[in-house]
């Protein structure tokens, strides 16, 4: 599958950029330590604050190092978008989620996991959310390095886990909390790929295996589309714009049935416009899917950036209310310089750092054809829709990395089926040949070891019977097992998975025994 390699595209991956990328990240945690520092002048802690800005910067571009790859991934990989054409979209979106719908108001303490009550000492609140926005930020900062894609959010608790109990004790952390998180860890990735799997047998049942793709397409294809957009409309409703409209399942779903009518009609005509000229194979049915997946990449993007801001900006805000009033604060308004911080840190992160991850996500894990690209980002909203009427624990990135994970072990199973194999064997003949090829191939479809080896001997000597070539021959005679997911990205990730909790609980621990030393 052709790849774009454009100028954007070799900027933001060579290697030989990488001290430019790296310079202009600095310079932009310089400029947010010269601004925050302009306006806290003669404020109560205000070197404490400047410092904290340029973590929290530190944070957001971290996570957009590390978790927009989960959102456009999927679309690079299956030739959807080209590298830069998804980071622009993917900096645009996010910025605008963040600061559209990133809310006003942000809860200090991620997920309710520890009681600040319980600390007695403004002062240690404060050092507590910057050794946690530290340590989250140097644990995604390392994972991403690693190319192994990880949940900021969990890190994020991890660093206010490990900060709290070092600053309160053992007590103060609520472990059937944990409990759930750490339940999320097999919830999500499992989820997100039984669902995406899912979809994608049903579209190659429903359409690729057709003999005649395009009226199948046809028909099928403006109803997977109109479900990609009710689970959209769905999820933006539910998720995206929660903080700026505030509605039940049943109102948010109603918008998602008005936007997947409207887009049923649209595609059924665009198919149907298509269908003359569109190639009946795959590679047809694959072309119909670039649009919802451009769509489906910036509407991640935007829900990402309205929800996962906070785990930048969350700690920050609550360092920045602490120290005006000298209280541990459990929720706290967000200035605008503070959204600002995780909105532009976000993108900076996307388009410094984050092609790695992406390449990661959309090609190296398994090839990704349109078609499953579609599937899988399909599988994302709908697994986020799903257990948040459960009231199920995911993580984002473990639910679209599951989806990768998803599909591509569908294909090894579907691979190993020696059914496919006379499917792919069929479709590489003429109609004539293949008129010719169908009386064998069922026969061979229902005979045993022992028949199989004795009608291929009997295909061999009636060429002109049966058109197989030699090479078919023997993909017939081995039903065969391709590794088509690589096993090496499936340990190295799900072991960042497991350690991203304890080790950014860790790192928050030492960082919050290191700042107090120094500041006290």
């Amino acid at each position: 599958m052709a790849r774009s390699t454009g100028f954007l595209d070799t900027v933001l991956t060579s290697p030989s950029t990488e001290r430019y990328r790296v310079g202009i990240s600095l310079l932009f945690l310089l400029g947010i330590w010269l601004t925050v520092g302009s306006f806290s002048d003669g404020m109560p802690g205000s070197m404490l604050l400047m410092a904290a800005a340029v973590i929290g910067g530190y944070m957001a571009i971290n996570i957009g190092a590390n978790d927009v790859a989960n959102n456009v991934g999927p679309a690079v990989g299956s030739g959807a978008l080209s590298l830069g054409a998804a980071v622009l979209i993917a900096a645009v979106f996010e910025a605008g989620g963040a600061l559209i719908a990133g809310g006003n108001v942000v809860s200090t303490i991620k997920g309710g996991i520890i009681d600040p009550s319980t600390l007695d000492d403004g002062r240690a609140f404060v050092w507590l959310m910057t050794a946690a926005l530290l340590a989250g930020a140097l644990w995604l900062n390392l994972a991403t390095w690693m190319g192994a894609p990880v949940s900021t959010t969990h890190s994020i608790v991890g660093g206010v886990l490990g900060a709290g109990i070092a600053a309160g004790g053992w007590g103060i952390a609520d472990w059937a909390v944990m409990g759930k998180i750490a339940a999320s860890w097999v919830i999500s990735p499992v989820l997100g790929g039984a669902l995406a799997a899912l979809f994608l047998f049903a579209i190659k049942k429903t359409v690729l295996y057709r003999q005649d793709v395009v009226p199948a397409a046809r028909t099928f294809v403006p109803w997977l589309v109109a479900i990609m957009a009710w689970a959209f409309g769905t999820y933006l409703m539910v998720k995206g714009v929660k903080k700026v409209i505030k509605v039940d399942f049943l109102e948010a779903s109603l918008v998602g049935l008005v936007a997947a009518a409207v887009v049923f009609v649209a595609v059924r005509a665009l198919v149907g416009r298509k269908a003359s000229t569109m190639e009946n194979s795959s590679a047809g049915v694959n072309t119909l899917f670039t649009w919802p997946l451009i769509f489906a990449a910036a509407l991640l993007s935007f829900a990402h950036g309205a929800n996962d801001v906070a785990n930048a900006i969350g700690p920050l805000a609550a360092i920045n209310d602490a120290l005006s009033g000298g209280a541990v604060v459990t929720s706290a308004a967000i200035p605008l310089w503070v959204m600002m911080v995780g909105a532009l840190g976000i993108a900076v992160g996307l388009m410094l750092f984050g092609p790695r991850l992406i390449k990661t996500v959309g090609s190296e894990i398994t090839e990704l054809d349109k078609t499953r690209a579609f599937c899988i980002a399909l599988s994302a909203a709908l697994t986020v829709i799903l257990a948040s009427q459960l009231g199920l624990p995911v993580s984002s990135t473990h639910i679209a990395i599951g989806g990768v994970f998803g599909v591509g072990f569908l294909r090894e199973y579907l691979k190993s089926n020696y059914a496919t194999q006379l499917h792919k064997i069929v479709e590489h003949h003429d109609p004539e040949e293949q008129e010719r090829l169908k009386p064998f191939l069922d026969d061979f479809r229902n005979a045993s070891v022992e028949e199989m080896e004795s009608l291929l001997k009997q295909a061999k000597k009636q060429k002109r019977e049966v058109p197989l070539s030699k090479s078919e021959r023997k993909r017939l005679k081995k039903i065969y097992k391709e590794e088509m997911v690589k096993r090496s990205h499936l340990v190295r990730i799900a072991a960042a998975w497991i350690i991203t909790v304890p080790a950014s609980a860790i790192m928050a621990a030492i960082l919050f025994f290191t700042l107090r030393g120094l500041l006290i």
